[in-house]
Order: structure tokens, then C-alpha cells, then sequence
């Protein structure tokens, strides 16, 4: 049962795989947005993938960031999710990132729970 309170911290290393030139989201060897926000919803996921019915996933419905610091080649990034509320299959999120002690960004992010195989069979 998903409940207020969870929650998971994931982490990444920046490398040139997860660059704004790489992913085409700026012209800098920093940390691309997208990607600080892809870590949120990963650490999002991974705070209440144990606590879902069984054959149960969530899925991504919105997300909101700011992204106000840079991170460099080699920095260890951590995205914080804490769940803030839950009702029924809609489940809210407040969420961060960090290097170290510095705050990169932080927003709210909303996810759904859904069946996988209902989820699947409609596309």
C-alpha cells in the first residue's frame, strides 16, 4: 500500500552520455535537464515500486523542476522523491536533486498506477 512518507533517493555520475550536447537540450558539457528530471522520476518509481498490487507499475502523468545549478563531468548527482499524497491510482510527489549539499532543482511530480498488462495491451 503506497502511503505518504515514502520515499527513494537514485544517483548518477554525470558522463557525456547525460550532457545537454548529448541529449540536445543545450550547447554546455553540464548535466542536461532532462536527464536531472528522468533521475526524479526514477527515484520517484523506485520509492513505491515495493508497496503496489502485485502486477503493478506506475507511470509518469507530469513533472515540474526547476534546474537553477550546473553539474560537471564526474559530479554525483542524487534525486530525492518523497511521496506527498496519495488517492487512489493518482500518486503526488515532491522532489530534488542534488550534488552534495547544493541544491540543482526541486519540483513536484505525479504518477499513475496502473496495471501493466491493460497498460501494454492498449498501445
Amino acid at each position: 500500500m503506497v502511503e505518504t512518507g515514502l520515499t527513494h533517493t537514485s544517483q548518477l555520475t554525470v558522463t557525456p552520455a547525460v550532457t545537454a550536447i548529448e541529449m540536445g537540450s543545450g550547447d554546455m558539457p553540464v548535466l542536461a535537464t532532462p536527464a536531472m528530471m528522468a533521475l526524479m522520476e526514477n527515484a520517484a518509481m523506485l520509492a513505491v515500486a515495493d508497496h503496489l498490487p502485485e502486477g503493478s507499475t506506475t507511470v509518469g502523468g507530469h513533472i515540474a523542476s526547476s534546474h537553477i545549478k550546473p553539474s560537471k563531468l564526474g559530479d554525483t548527482v542524487t534525486a530525492t522523491a518523497t511521496v506527498t499524497r496519495c488517492e487512489g491510482k493518482k500518486i503526488e510527489f515532491k522532489v530534488e536533486a542534488r550534488c552534495g549539499d547544493t541544491l540543482l532543482g526541486e519540483g513536484t511530480h505525479l504518477r499513475f498506477i496502473v496495471d501493466r498488462n491493460k497498460f501494454m495491451s492498449r498501445l
